[in-house]
Parts: C-alpha cells; structure tokens; sequence
C-alpha cells in the first residue's frame, strides 16, 4: 500500500529510524501492498473503526455484478445465496472466533443481532429479572439492553468499573446471583482497550445460572479467541473494523450449539423459518444456527470481509495478534517519550490490552479536527481521548510513527 502524501512533519531522525527497523522486522509487512491506497493520507490509525479496503475486493465486487448478479440473476439464490449467511458464519468462525462450524452466522447489523440475542437469552431464563451490564459499555449494548428492559419488565443492574481498565471477573461475580438471566459485556472495552478476562468471567456468570452475551466487535480480528473452549453462550460482533467489510457490512452472531434449542430469537422473519418457501400461516423456526436470520441476507455487504478473511487465514491470527502488540507497545512508547502532558489511559500489561491505545490530554478534541486536515486519522471520544486504532495487517511502524508526531507538532 503507497499513499501518495508527504509526510505531515519532519519526523526527527532517531525516530524515524527506529520506525523503519521495526518494519524491516515485520514479518507481516509485505500484507500492506494488497490495500488500496489513500490519496492525502500521511497515517490512518483509525482501523478499528473502519478498516481499509483490499485492492481485490474492486475486482470481487466487478465480478459479481457482472457474474452472478447480472448473469444468474434470481437463480443465484439457488446456486450459493440462500446459504451464504452460515456458510460464511462458518468460515468467520475457524478463522477468527475459535468456533466450530454450524455456530456463527452473518446478517443483520450489530445493534439487531444484540437486540435479537439479549431478547432471547432473557426469555430462555424466565423468572430471572435482572441484567447486569457496565456502565462503560458502547452506547448501544447499553441502550439495546434499556430498551428489552423497559419492554419486559426487568432490572438493568449496573457495573461501573475503572474506565482505565474494565470490568474484573471480581465485579461480575459481587453483581450476579439467582435473580441474573443475562450479563452482556464486551471482550474489549472501545474507550481503554482493556481485555476482559472472558474465559474466568463467563464461568463466574454459569455458575450464577445465567447465559452470557459478549461483544467481540473490538476483538475479531485483532485477539485470538476460543469461544467453543471457553464455553461462550452467545457473541455478536460488526465485520467492518478488524475484518475490513466496509460500511455497513453485515454483523455476525454466535450462539453455541447447546443452547440452539434452547434459546429462540424474536424477529421470526421468513428466511429464518424451516421451510422459506412453504409460505405457511404459521412461524416455525429452522434447526441450528440459522434460526437466527430474519430477513434477506446482505449478499453484497458480505463480499468485501471474504477477502480479509482470506488473509487473515493466511497470515494466521497469532502472527496478527503479535504485530497488534508490537504497533500498540510503539505507540505508548512514543507517547511515553514524546508527547508530553498526555496520559495513557490503556493498560501497559500487553494480555490486557487489544488493538487500540487511548490517550488522554485536554486538547484533544481540537488535536484530532486539525489532525484530519493534515491527513492524520485518528478518532476521538469523549471526554478529551484520542484513540490510535491499528489495523495490524494495513500500518505501518512508520506510519504510526508520523501520525503520532504530527499530534506532537499539534499539541505543541
């Protein structure tokens, strides 16, 4: 991957010079020529947000309108359609989820899948009346469990952990008890990128007698997971971060195959029924994984994260997950040295940290608008954090290297 940009600064040269060792180091680094370019960028250090396209992913999109589109048309649904959402589910989960087949299935949103999940999982627990939940969670895990709620008549119990940090198996076990039907967390917390301990804190929710929901947005794709061997109850998760879907793309939800008859979604759409084309007057859910589909599958919207998928099979995800260590522990170092009255609001213990650095300075809100107008892109998020995102397989040492100085000259 060229981009066409100078560099925003002059990079000192002790800093450069460590930047282009570690690239020369990189195993991965020959993966960042398959994304396309980005005329005007200097440094894109918000791919946990939006991940950057393939270059393939121009010619998959080509071919498909030209190919099964425009030459197969409605036959299409017959020839691989109707079977994309779990084909391409079972796919998501051996490369990404740690997840036999059968489990995972794409569609929907990330906001309707959790809507779909948490819904059914308290209805599976009937007589249980509280939700428990942390305060520092993404809005809409937060507002999706307020609105189910409010709509059954149950309690949102509330955990408020250390923003720095994240919700400890420690505060789930003093929140849960006989009265829990569900707690819903996530893997990875989307302000401090702290990773949650899920192995420990879903056996403390079992043991509770309670179903577990986790939200790996933040995590597939960036943190190696095992949800069969851990014994996950049920994860949702977005495909436009980490697995490069692009805007929009189509969610994916988990539900482990124990519980599949068990656990029945609310939205009973026609593709989600036993026969779709029987057009009966009754609802009948279809067996396993793909009761979870409501109605017609985002077939175009699930393109772009095939071809990611591929690459991160490729590259393996331990081989991911060490260069997403290697870029965040660059840029706290960096932070560290060079960029002085700002905090690191990330956990410096590398397992406890994801794909993400937060950083903290009263500024920044100013510093990450100006940012964008010298083609350096990070994110803000309030009250006064500037996340540095890092796709590991598309930056560059480099890369963070001028964003992060270019902050520096900001601030400055």
């Amino acid at each position: 991957m060229t981009d066409t940009a100078p560099p925003a600064t002059d990079l000192p040269a002790a800093l450069r010079d460590r930047a282009a060792a570690l690239d020369a180091a990189d195993p991965l680094a020959h993966y960042r020529d398959l994304f396309a370019p980005s005329d005007g960028m200097v440094a894109y250090l918000d791919g946990n947000s939006l991940g950057r396209p393939l270059t393939v992913t121009r010619e998959r999109l080509a071919s498909f309108v030209d190919g099964p589109w425009a030459g197969r048309l409605i036959r299409s649904w017959d020839e691989g359609w109707m079977d994309a959402p779990t084909e391409l589910g079972d796919t998501l989960a051996r490369v990404v989820l740690g997840a036999a087949p059968g489990q995972t299935v794409v569609a929907d949103s990330t906001t309707v899948l959790l809507y779909k999940l948490a819904r059914a999982a308290v209805d599976a627990r009937p007589g249980r009346r509280v939700i428990v939940a942390d305060t520092e969670n993404f809005p809409t895990d937060r507002f999706v469990l307020q609105g189910i709620a409010a709509e059954r008549g149950l309690e949102v119990r509330w955990i408020t952990p250390d923003p720095d940090a994240g919700v400890t198996a420690q505060e789930v076990a003093d929140a849960v008890g006989p009265d829990t039907a569900l707690v819903l967390l996530s893997h990875i917390a989307y302000k401090s990128g702290y990773v949650a301990d899920l192995p420990a804190i879903t056996r403390v929710v079992h043991e509770a007698g309670a179903l577990v929901l986790w939200d790996l947005c933040h995590s597939a794709g960036s943190v190696p997971l095992d949800l069969d061997a851990d014994g996950v109850d049920i994860a949702v998760g977005c495909t436009y971060k980490y697995l490069n879907g692009g805007p929009g793309s189509p969610a994916f939800a988990y539900l482990a195959a124990r519980l599949q008859d068990e656990v029945r979604q609310p939205v009973q759409g026609w593709m989600g029924a036993a026969d779709p084309f029987a057009m009966g007057p009754e609802y009948e859910p279809a067996a396993g994984i793909r009761q979870l589909v409501s109605g017609t599958p985002p077939i175009v919207g699930m393109l772009p994260m095939r071809d990611m998928l591929a690459l991160i099979d490729q590259a393996g995800m331990p081989a991911v997950r060490a260069k997403s260590l290697a870029l965040t522990g660059f840029a706290i170092e960096v932070a560290d040295e060079l960029l002085p009255g700002v905090r690191v609001a990330s956990p410096r213990d590398p397992e406890r940290r994801g794909g993400h650095v937060m950083l903290d300075h009263p500024d920044f809100r100013r510093v990450v608008a100006e940012a964008w107008k010298q083609g350096v892109i990070p994110d803000f998020r309030p009250p006064q954090g500037l996340r540095v995102g890092l796709s590991p397989l598309s930056t560059s040492f480099g890369e963070l290297a001028e964003g992060l100085w270019t902050i520096r000259t900001l601030l400055r």
